[in-house]
C-alpha cells in the first residue's frame, strides 16, 4: 500500500508534532481537532505551516492513513463506520488526568488498543507512536543510518498492515521493532518500562525481549494466564 496522504484525528500535542514530521517526509497531511475546523485553523496554520485543517469527515475520507492521536477516552465520540476499511494507528495511552477513572474508560481484561480494534471492527488497527513523549518523537527523530536514531514499537494483527505502517514509520525518522500482535502494545502501555523510553533499536529491542521478566511483565503475564 503507498502511503501518501496522512490524516490525524486530534489537534493537541501529539497530532501537531506528528502532522510536523508528516509534512517534513513529503506527505500530504490533514488534520481535525475537537469542534469547529474554524477553531484550530489558525492553530494548524501557525504551528505546522503547510497541513490542512478539516473536519474528521474531510481528514478521513482524503487520507491513506488515519492517525488517532486524542484522549483514549473520547475514541467513542467517533461513530465507528468513519473509518471502515481504513489503516489506522492507534497512538493513544490512558491517562488518568486526561481520561478519568480507568475502570470507566478501559475493560480491565484487554489491552487497550484491542478495544480500539473491536470497536472500529471494519477497520485495520496498529499500535505505534505512544511509547515515546512528543518532545522525543519531535526532536529525535533521523534519517536511516543516523548512529543516534531512535526506535518505535509496531504491533497489530494484521501483518500486511503492520508492514505498511513500519514503513511509514521509518519515513518518519525512527527505526522499529515490529510484533504481529496488537496485545503486545501492552509492553508500551504506562506503567511498563517501555512509556516514555526514547531508545536506540538495540536497546528497545533488548528491553521487549526481556519483557517478561520485568515486574510489569510479570503481572501482564499472569493476568493473562487466568
Amino acid at each position: 500500500m503507498a502511503i501518501k496522504r496522512v490524516g490525524i484525528l486530534g489537534a493537541g500535542k501529539v497530532g501537531i508534532v506528528l502532522a510536523g514530521l508528516a509534512l517534513k517526509a513529503g506527505y500530504e497531511v490533514r488534520i481535525s481537532g475537537s469542534g469547529d475546523v474554524k477553531k484550530i485553523a489558525l492553530t494548524i496554520k501557525t504551528l505546522v505551516p503547510g497541513a490542512i485543517a478539516a473536519e474528521n469527515q474531510d481528514v478521513v475520507a482524503n487520507s491513506d492513513i488515519v492517525i488517532l492521536a486524542i484522549p483514549l477516552s473520547r475514541y467513542k465520540n467517533i461513530n465507528p463506520d468513519l473509518l471502515k476499511g481504513k489503516l489506522v494507528i492507534d497512538a493513544m495511552n490512558y491517562w488518568w488526568e486526561t481520561d478519568g477513572i480507568r475502570e470507566e474508560v478501559l475493560d480491565p481484561n484487554t489491552t487497550s488498543s484491542e478495544q480500539v480494534q473491536a470497536y472500529f471492527k471494519d477497520a485495520t488497527i496498529v499500535k505505534a507512536f505512544n511509547h515515546m513523549g512528543y518532545h522525543n518523537l519531535q526532536e529525535e527523530a533521523r534519517p536511516a543510518g543516523d548512529p543516534k536514531r531512535k526506535a518505535l514499537f509496531v504491533t497489530g494483527d494484521d501483518k500486511a498492515a503492520v508492514d505498511t505502517v513500519a514503513h511509514f514509520v521509518d519515513t518518519m525518522g525512527f527505526d522499529q521493532v515490529v510484533h504481529d500482535n496488537i496485545a503486545d502494545g501492552i509492553m508500551t502501555e504506562p506503567g511498563s518500562p517501555l512509556f516514555g523510553a526514547s531508545l536506540s533499536l538495540k536497546d528497545l529491542t533488548r528491553i521487549i525481549d526481556h519483557f517478561d521478566q520485568t515486574e510489569f511483565g510479570q503481572e501482564v503475564m499472569a493476568a493473562k494466564r487466568k
